[in-house]
């Protein structure tokens, strides 16, 4: 019946949809008004009636999400003055991990995070074996004993793993955080590189070298695998700048602040264990005071992986902060300053949020004010890692750094070499020995195990760039990457020593390594590496050589059996190709 009723209903023509934001406008809002009026009205009352009428159907209309509006200039969270007007919304929740202010919206926008999902009353937790009665055993992970899986023991009365209660207060982190915590790398690198370069100069500069308000204590934060090429030199004058001026300004009675510093020397663990701290503490003032930092107020030497050296620096950081001093751990990315601030948390014994640490250079997006470390008023922060583009790892990509990273204990490779011979490590720095008043010399590589090493005639070296530059001389990783590294440039050093024991003079690359020279007389050495790179001398770290020396040729290595073994096959298909044609 219904449907023979609507056969024989007049047809209606069928009605105009029109977007709400067609009758937010002021003038199509008259004209509609005065359409469906019944009568006629003055346009002074139907103007009324339309604004009464646009502020009801405002509330009812969708508003872009503070995501959208948000500019990528201010998504790194605590790098804003409280001035800007474009500042982040204080809706928009915080990573506690990286310190980016975190969005729903868009996965491809920087701080994307999704809410996880609530578990059902019925949901059963895995069951989990006891824990380890000792972190003594050698064959303990090193994450056990750095504190990262911690005991659980019914004295300490912590949570067991798959505890709902103990799930339920983890903080909320964004996607990246999660991706770099429980898989080591960034999922979607595209996001991160919409953000723009963090800008020391304005976020944190004029904080730290305030002559007024809470008094600033600055962490430089100094990877010792890497000294010159982390250390914070243009921080190290900012600072230097502001102590003379405020300490003038002290002295006449003015209100000032004067800052102080504290190097802090980490991954202590990654030096071999004969060198000793007394000379360690020695040569890093020496070095420090040529670098810039004359007046550090502490220098402190620790591995935040074995928690050595850590409690000292934590109360020197305490003493000086005071009850609302403000501290600032500063340095070059990939220096260790999330992992030593949560090494700190761990030494306090506190409840803290961990911030984001992984092998990643720019782990951390934003300033993180962490709580839980110091007392009182007093705030610590993290910052964001500066950016040194006189590093080899600014110009390298994820796969080719995981090569050049240092992770374990640095071992010595030790080659006897003369004058008129190079030594290659890896596609990215060069060695030759032009002169030389003895008849050999000793170099000392100390870098990545990863790296392949060859040693070979100089006259030759060309001929191995074409050859095997991208295959057995990696990183960087292909042949094509040669010309995007930029130009080879040549760096003279002249080096003189008096001992076949003792090394006497590194030459160290930012982000790669060093050489240590050892002879007893002059030489003239050429270093080759890309333009831009920072490369200098400077005495030895390490005096001791290996006690075995590698030979002439290539070093054992994965890269090189891996590029050989690619090699041959190339070479057995061509042959088999030219076989096949003269049949």
């Amino acid at each position: 019946m219904r449907s023979i009723v609507r056969k024989l209903s007049p047809l209606t023509p069928p009605h105009r949809r029109f977007p709400l934001s067609f009758f937010l406008s002021a003038p199509n809002s008259c004209s509609i008004l005065s359409s469906l009026l019944p009568c006629p009205l003055p346009p002074p009352a139907v103007s009324s009636a339309a604004n009464h009428i646009l502020s009801l159907l405002r509330h009812f209309a969708s508003q872009p999400s503070p995501s959208s509006t948000l500019s990528l200039a201010y998504i790194r969270g605590g790098c804003y003055d409280a001035e800007v007007a474009h500042r982040p919304p204080f809706s928009l929740p915080f990573c506690p991990g990286c310190g980016v202010h975190m969005q729903d919206s868009d996965p491809s926008l920087p701080g994307f995070f999704s809410t996880p999902s609530t578990k059902s009353p019925d949901y059963h937790a895995p069951i989990y074996p006891l824990p380890l009665s000792s972190t003594s055993d050698p064959e303990t992970s090193i994450f056990i004993k750095s504190g990262h899986l911690q005991e659980l023991s019914e004295a300490t009365g912590g949570p067991l793993p798959g505890d709902s209660s103990a799930e339920d207060s983890k903080p909320l982190v964004c996607a990246r955080c999660h991706s770099l915590r429980h898989y080591g790398r960034v999922k979607d690198s595209s996001a991160e590189n919409l953000l723009p370069d963090f800008d020391f100069d304005c976020m944190i500069a004029p904080k730290i070298a305030s002559p007024s308000g809470p008094r600033s204590i600055v962490l430089f934060v100094v990877d010792a695998t890497d000294f010159d090429g982390s250390f914070p030199r243009k921080v190290s004058r900012l600072l230097s700048t502001s102590i003379d001026h405020n300490a003038l300004a002290w002295k006449e009675s003015k209100s000032a602040n004067i800052p102080r510093i504290i190097l802090v020397v980490t991954k202590l663990d990654l030096l071999p264990s004969s060198v000793s701290q007394e000379m360690l503490n020695e040569w890093t003032r020496r070095r420090a005071n040529i670098l810039g930092a004359v007046k550090l107020a502490g220098l402190h030497l620790v591995s935040a992986v074995r928690d050595w050296g850590v409690r000292n620096l934590v109360e020197q950081v305490a003493e000086f902060a005071g009850p609302r001093g403000n501290v600032w751990a500063v340095g070059a990315q990939n220096a260790g300053k999330s992992t030593l601030i949560n090494a700190m948390g761990r030494c306090v014994g506190r409840k803290m949020t961990q911030l984001t640490e992984a092998p990643v250079p720019g782990t951390t997006l934003g300033i993180v004010r962490v709580e839980g470390v110091l007392c009182g008023h007093a705030k610590l922060f993290d910052t964001p890692g500066i950016l040194h583009p006189y590093q080899i790892t600014t110009r390298l990509t994820r796969e080719e750094q995981k090569l050049i990273h240092i992770s374990k204990e640095l071992k010595p490779r030790t080659y006897r070499i003369k004058a008129g011979h190079s030594i290659h490590i890896g596609g990215l720095m060069r060695l030759d020995v032009e002169e030389s008043s003895a008849d050999s010399i000793y170099l000392t590589v100390w870098a990545s195990p990863l790296l392949p090493l060859h040693m070979g005639k100089k006259e030759n070296s060309h001929k191995m760039i074409e050859d095997h530059f991208g295959r057995q001389l990696q990183p960087p990783i292909g042949e094509h990457r040669i010309t995007e590294l930029g130009e080879l440039v040549r760096t003279e050093f002249r080096v003189t020593g008096d001992s076949w024991d003792d090394s006497s003079t590194d030459i160290a690359a930012a982000g790669l390594g060093w050489i240590a020279v050892c002879l007893k007389g002059e030489t003239l050495l050429g270093v080759w590496t890309y333009d831009g790179i920072n490369v200098v001398s400077r005495s030895s770290l390490i005096a001791r050589k290996a006690k075995i020396f590698e030979e002439a040729g290539f070093t054992v290595s994965n890269i090189v059996s891996k590029a050989d073994s690619i090699f041959s096959k190339e070479k057995q298909n061509k042959s088999g190709k030219k076989k096949s044609v003269l049949r």
